[in-house]
C-alpha cells in the first residue's frame, strides 16, 4: 500500500529500509524522503514504522531453531 503518495513510498519499502537497520521517522525521511512534501502521510508513515520496528524486534528475540533435515 502507498504510504506517501508525493513521493510514491508504499509500506513495503519501509519495511525494507527497517530491514536495512532504519528506526526512527528522521532516517527515513532522510534517506526515502518520505513526508517532505505536503506531509500529510506523516501519521500513517509513523505508524506504519512503529509497526515494522516493532515486528523486526519481535523476530529478533526468537530463538533460532535448527532443523538438521531442512534444506
Amino acid at each position: 500500500m502507498i504510504v506517501c503518495i508525493c513521493n510514491n513510498i508504499s509500506d513495503r519499502t519501509i519495511r525494507q529500509a527497517v530491514d536495512a537497520g532504519m528506526t526512527s521517522m528522521p532516517q527515513i525521511r532522510e534517506h526515502l524522503g518520505l513526508g517532505t512534501c505536503c506531509g500529510k502521510c506523516h501519521p500513517h508513515a509513523k505508524e506504519v514504522l512503529r509497526k515494522c520496528v516493532s515486528e523486526a524486534r519481535q523476530l529478533e528475540s526468537q530463538p533460532m531453531i535448527f532443523h538438521p533435515m531442512a534444506a
